[in-house]
């Protein structure tokens, strides 16, 4: 046998080996066949493009079948069924399983395959390449001295002393080298004493770790595990450092803990030079039913203050199935001064100098035209905020349905009780009911709605005080009343379309005019206190609504009506709106009545001011929008809003805005007027800055800043950002900042999660794009052997 398989051609010697090690071979190739439209190739891409071959697809075996062995070679001999060697291009396949050497031996009784010369495995998408190997083909377990591999989904590579194959995804390398780099001088590599790989976890780990950056070690440790990925694993991230005036020097080491796919702790300790050692967790949950997440912050006997200082916020939301939720949010400090002395928190909601920390829990319920919420409220207020109405407790029922005839109508109940830690204030509860029924007229090119709306409050005051502002109640105030408030409104308008040529482009242009008309009688509502009410703004937003007042307290009187012309220019093709231009304005045919406090007089006039915005799209890159709130008679701006963004590209982005409100009582008679630019922009092949400014130019300061740059090599990213934010606001009133220094070094393949740069370059810049991450990794057929 052997003289016939030398004397054959060399292709014919190929195949002769393979049959002779298989007998069973032939019935095999039969069934794998496809026939007739099966195994023709399926279009997948454009006519000239990719196409799908049928026999590249991975067909399972059946329970109990066994793939077949392959054995090749240039030059073979043996005894079927019992060993065979092979030499010159020598191979073994099974399966997923190859083995390539110069020569080999395959003992079919032990299942044992010995190869020599250049020997190159590849088992289940790990290649490795040494001198020699021995492997039992079946169970995919061997060894093989000095040798070099390579993980071929996911770029992973290295070198290693020895390596022991435990199964078709276990491994385990004796004083070996790991990196992600593709290259010949990878920027980084673990060096180990010991490595133990598991492809199905995704999952390495080194013995006596030393991590090396540009051939300096970094980092050290006696058992380190890392992701084959880019998957998520526990592990120390990179510092962070901030400074102040306060605290000093802040310097944050944080670690993560990978606990499960759906839960996660990043523990973060920060030596304060002025205070002491601080110590943050945040703890994520995510579930098919709850998901929520716990942050608490600890600095155990300050330097400074001598005291316990800590903050803590919970947030749960739960799905308890049948349309019933919940929720908790649970926020508070130890103290008025941490804000300002240990850093902003999630939890702070700024509300002009406002500082409040919520603290608030509630269920829900939804079903169809039905959805009730019943919560409990409280507010930690941190002095010298004014502290807001608590809600202990509220409930609320709201029902609604659409398009019934031609009808939409509803409710809304809610009954609250008000009550407040500030000593001589109004407290008590109150209960509203706001029914309405609206039917609308649709037609090609108008619409005419009508609707009537009905509120009715009801107040049991327990106590009778000032108000939130100092003002007494009013002569004859009672701790009993109601209150019955109708509106009519009458919303009508028409929308005209033609089509224009414009710069070479063709465009649908609308015109569509608007009016509104809103009558509501006048009701005295001074004996009502301000639980949760307020002046509305006046912008595009809120000029078609019919109350100028937010909350339950109060429902201003009217007997006007808006007008308004909206144009808008559509692309045929897509329906893009590529530009629209509005202009609004309210005019009154009677003077409001009701104001928020008694004996307060309104701006009498005969119409509201103009309100104008626009919004432009110039191709696919530059867009802006502006507004516009102008008083003719007065002849004064009161109010703008401006602003562009530029980004011909991902990692190009320009941003500019400009913000102006004129000086009133409500600003202390103080105008805004802030300008805020942004960029992200490439400053050479692999520099991108990244940069953004506030700045107050009545009043000469910054308002907020940040300055950072990212370099973008093959396989490793480096951050860097200074930032100046606002953190709280003094004893005295002032507004404080403080300023942050974020370093961040990313290892492609070994680590990427934010410590906090790219979050703050996301929230600084909108259209912010990270840099570029690895590239995917290759399939299974790209270099299959």
């Amino acid at each position: 046998m052997g003289a016939l398989l030398s004397d054959a051609p060399p292709r014919k010697r190929r195949l002769v080996a393979a049959l002779i090690a298989v007998p069973g071979l032939l019935p095999s190739i039969s069934n794998a066949q496809l026939s007739g439209a099966a195994a023709q190739a399926q279009q997948i891409d454009a006519p000239w493009g990719l196409r799908l071959a049928p026999q590249l697809e991975e067909h399972p075996l059946k329970e109990g079948d066994k793939p077949a062995i392959f054995v090749l070679g240039d030059h073979a001999s043996g005894t079927a069924d019992q060993d065979l060697a092979a030499k010159g291009s020598a191979e073994i396949r099974r399966n997923v399983t190859v083995m390539k050497a110069d020569a080999l031996h395959y003992d079919e009784d032990t299942d044992m395959a010995d190869a020599y010369g250049t020997v190159r495995i590849i088992n289940n998408g790990v290649s490795f390449v040494g001198p020699e190997a021995h492997m039992k083909v079946e169970a995919s377990q061997g060894y093989m001295p000095a040798p070099k591999y390579h993980f071929n989904l996911t770029g992973g590579s290295g070198s290693a002393q020895h390596v022991q194959l435990l199964d078709s995804e276990r491994s385990i390398f004796q004083k070996a080298t790991y990196t992600a780099c593709q290259c010949e001088n990878p920027a980084w590599y673990i060096k180990g004493s010991e490595f133990e790989f598991d492809t199905g976890a995704d999952e390495g780990v080194a013995h006596n770790a030393v991590v090396f950056f540009q051939g300096v070690p970094i980092f050290a440790s006696p058992w380190l595990s890392f992701p084959l990925s880019d998957a998520r694993r526990s592990g120390l991230l990179p510092p962070t450092w901030t400074t102040s005036g306060t605290s000093g020097f802040e310097l944050s080491v944080p670690y993560y803990f990978n606990i499960a796919p759906n839960r996660d702790l990043l523990l973060t300790p920060t030596i304060i030079t002025k205070r002491g050692l601080e110590t943050e967790a945040q703890f994520r949950y995510l579930s098919p039913t709850y998901s929520g997440s716990i942050t608490g912050v600890f600095l155990p006997d300050d330097a400074i203050t001598k005291t316990n200082r800590y903050s803590i916020s919970i947030q749960h939301n739960q799905n308890f199935g049948g349309g019933f939720g919940g929720y908790i949010y649970y926020n508070r400090v130890s103290d008025n001064t941490f804000p300002e002395d240990l850093g902003s928190s999630t939890a702070q909601i700024v509300n002009g100098t406002q500082l409040l920390y919520q603290q608030e829990a509630g269920l829900t319920y939804g079903n169809g035209p039905w959805s009730v919420l019943t919560r409990v409220q409280d507010w930690q207020t941190l002095y010298p905020s004014t502290a807001p109405y608590s809600r202990e407790p509220e409930l609320n029922v709201k029902y609604q349905k659409y398009n019934v005839g031609g009808f939409d109508y509803g409710a809304t109940a809610d009954y609250t009780r008000f009550s407040i830690t500030t000593a001589n204030t109004t407290q008590g509860d109150r209960f509203t009911f706001d029914p309405y029924l609206s039917y609308s007229l649709v037609g090609p090119g108008y619409f005419v709605t009508p609707k009537v709306q009905w509120h009715f409050a009801s107040y049991q005051l327990s106590t009778i005080g000032l108000s939130q502002t100092g003002q007494a109640a009013p002569a004859g105030q009672p701790k009993n009343f109601t209150e019955q408030i109708p509106t009519l409104s009458f919303d009508s308008g028409l929308i005209f379309e033609r089509s224009v040529r414009l710069f070479g482009n063709d465009y649908i242009q609308t015109l569509e005019p608007r009016l509104y008309y809103v009558y509501t009688p006048y009701r005295n509502q001074d004996f009502a206190p301000l639980f949760d009410t307020a002046e509305a703004d006046f912008g595009l937003a809120e000029i078609f609504t019919p109350n100028t007042f937010v909350g339950g307290d109060r429902v201003a009187d009217a007997n006007k009506i808006t007008a308004a012309l909206t144009t808008r220019f559509i692309n045929p093709a897509t329906g893009d709106e590529r530009s629209r231009f509005v202009l609004a304005q309210q005019y009154y045919f009677t003077d409001q009545r009701v104001t928020l406090l008694p004996g307060q007089t309104s701006t009498q006039a005969t119409h509201s001011d103009l309100i104008a915005g626009a919004s432009i799209k110039l191709g696919s890159v530059l867009s802006t929008e502006s507004a516009v709130k102008y008083n003719a008679d007065e002849h004064q701006l009161r109010q703008a809003v401006a602003g562009f963004a530029y980004s011909p590209a991902a990692g190009k982005v320009l941003n500019f805005a400009y913000r102006y409100t004129r000086a009133d009582t409500t600003l202390n008679f103080t105008p805004v007027r802030q300008l805020t630019i942004s960029a992200q922009w490439p400053l050479t092949h692999r520099f991108y800055g990244v940069a953004r400014l506030n700045y107050d130019l009545a009043g000469h300061s910054l308002v907020d800043s940040l300055v950072g740059l990212q370099y973008d090599a093959d396989c490793w990213v480096l951050g860097v950002g200074v930032q100046r934010y606002a953190n709280g606001v003094s004893s005295s009133g002032i507004p404080t900042q403080g300023t942050k220094y974020l370093v961040q070094l990313t290892l492609k393949g070994l680590s990427n999660v934010d410590n906090g740069l790219v979050q703050s370059f996301r929230a600084a810049v909108p259209g912010y794009t990270p840099l570029p991450s690895p590239p995917p990794p290759e399939a299974r057929f790209t270099d299959y052997e």
